[in-house]
């Protein structure tokens, strides 16, 4: 297993980034799609941990089979995505991206928010990070992204540096809005993108409180959640509709000659 750790230091408090946080991942995920491709929003409910206590599950498929370079479309299939199964318990989440033609390749992030310059050593105190790894400090301000990321669904610390410098950008269209408020910006941006990429809009369930309907255990390592088998309902097979008759299957082509010639 390969581990990473970035540091990202941002001009806001953890309180403040929490609506922040929020409102760009709903924006980003709306620019980024376009009909047939982009982020499908499959469930978005509330969730109660044992460990962590009451947060929010998300599930979303990012459609890019279009954004590939043209020697891996060769070799995937035409429907590709890869799933997003987050789990957000402020200022502590956890994320886990699986492929859906290479199931046994995931990315699994463990995110913490503390009011500090980056300078916490061993912040979630997992033996898994004790030894030698890459520690990366990402600046919002001066690291450079090639023009062609700007706009982009791929790699990790792009998405990172892109996603912080975003929020910072976007400051003074969050700034001030409840976290009511941001839920609902949140439901209503997420119904419009699946309508942008031709999907059936979900039932989506925004809380911050309370029990939910359906538990869904937060990977306590490594992810391990197997991916779903079942194709969206947008792709199932069209049904079986019966063949239009030209002309009655009892009268051959002469008999119809012979029958308009008597009338």
């Amino acid at each position: 297993m390969l581990v990473k750790e970035y540091r990202i230091c941002m001009p806001l408090t953890t309180e403040e980034y929490r609506v922040g946080q929020l409102y760009t991942i709903s924006k980003h995920s709306h620019q980024e799609s376009e009909k047939g491709e982009g982020v499908e929003v499959v469930r978005n409910e509330p969730h109660e941990d044992p460990v962590h206590g009451p947060g929010q599950f998300t599930e979303k498929r990012v459609h890019l089979s279009s954004k590939l370079p043209s020697w891996a479309r060769a070799v995937t299939p035409r429907i590709f995505y890869i799933t997003e199964k987050a789990w957000n318990y402020y200022p502590y989440t956890i994320t886990e991206y699986t492929c859906s033609f290479l199931p046994k390749f995931s990315i699994y992030i463990e995110t913490k928010y503390e009011d500090n310059c980056g300078d916490s050593e061993n912040i979630f105190h997992s033996d898994k990070i004790l030894g030698d790894h890459e520690v990366s400090f990402l600046d919002i301000a001066f690291d450079e992204i090639p023009e062609r990321y700007y706009r982009s669904l791929e790699v990790i610390r792009d998405i990172l540096l892109i996603g912080h410098r975003q929020a910072f950008t976007w400051v003074d269209e969050w700034c001030g809005m409840t976290m009511e408020e941001v839920r609902q910006y949140e439901r209503e941006t997420q119904e419009a993108t699946n309508e942008i990429i031709g999907l059936v809009t979900p039932t989506i369930s925004v809380s911050e409180v309370g029990q939910p309907t359906d538990t869904h255990s937060a990977p306590a390592s490594a992810p391990s959640t197997p991916l779903s088998d079942d194709a969206p309902d947008f792709l199932a097979p069209p049904k079986a509709r019966p063949r239009k008759k030209s002309a009655p299957e009892t009268l051959t082509l002469p008999a119809l000659r012979e029958r308009a010639s008597a009338e």
